[in-house]
């Protein structure tokens, strides 16, 4: 898939908690062949510092409009200097970038929590109309708000939080049993945390469902020069931007 060099501009901002932003993107050669679990690299300043872009997933698209849109956390200088962008403003971005989502399932079900939902509201809007459930899990109800995206989406939203502020008291795999249980699920799909994700991973082995999993590393370059983002799989180390960021679970032997 060709990876391009764009300046999208910027159609809006908007605030979802004290510190996650949604910015929208007109970026249309982009969002023509952007695919489920793909991500960009974001050049947020055009100064010295910071150098580095951001890789950011690809929270959702509009082929026919040509925007798309990305969902971040507000954690550091880079960050800060992205959420002040205004409407009209140019962002040069590369992409798309790494491996997407297989989308062959029947009958998913998808696992996510933290900031590693916003790739996950894309893939859930690919399967319309077909039924897909997600299963959400953040330590309290703030962190959950994440279900108002998936309402129109999913057919099924289950919810589990640390502290029982917010659906079922625990982590996800207080529900993933049940759920796996009452449902004929012929693969799971799963972001967020790294323990979190390694203990779906498990559980789905056991199971016998396949699974994907979305990695989250710290890249430099995100076109697979840097190194920096490699992890182990069977016999060789991968390059989580562009051998993933999507995996099958059983290719990663060292998250």
């Amino acid at each position: 898939m060709p990876k391009l060099i764009v300046d999208a501009k910027v159609i809006g901002q908007k605030v979802l908690t004290t510190d996650i932003r949604q910015i929208d993107l007109w970026a249309p050669q982009l969002a023509k062949i952007a695919v489920p679990g793909q991500f960009v690299n974001v050049e947020v300043s055009r100064q010295v510092a910071p150098l580095l872009r951001r890789p950011l997933g690809i929270a959702d698209l509009n082929r026919e409009q040509g925007t798309i849109t990305l969902i971040y956390r507000i954690i550091g200088d880079a960050t800060k200097i992205l959420a002040e962008a205004c409407s009209g403003d140019l962002i040069n971005i590369i992409g798309p970038l790494g491996k997407g989502f297989d989308l062959k399932a029947k009958k998913p079900l998808i696992v996510g929590g933290g900031l590693g939902l916003a790739p996950l509201v894309y893939l859930a809007k690919s399967f319309c109309p077909s039924p897909v459930d997600i299963l959400i899990g953040g330590r309290t109800e703030k962190e959950v708000f994440w279900r108002l995206l998936f309402e129109d989406l999913c057919q099924g939203v289950s919810v589990t939080t640390d502290d029982g502020s917010y659906g079922t008291k625990g982590n996800v795999l207080a529900l993933l049993p049940q759920m796996i249980e009452a449902n004929n699920y012929d693969c799971i799909y799963v972001c967020g945390p790294e323990p979190m994700m390694k203990a779906v991973a498990k559980f789905a082995d056991q199971a016998a469902i396949p699974c994907q999993i979305s990695l989250e590393k710290y890249m430099a370059c995100g076109l697979g020069g840097c190194l920096s983002c490699s992890c182990g799989g069977i016999g060789k180390r991968l390059k989580v931007c562009t051998d993933g960021p999507v995996f099958w679970s059983k290719e990663v032997t060292e998250w």
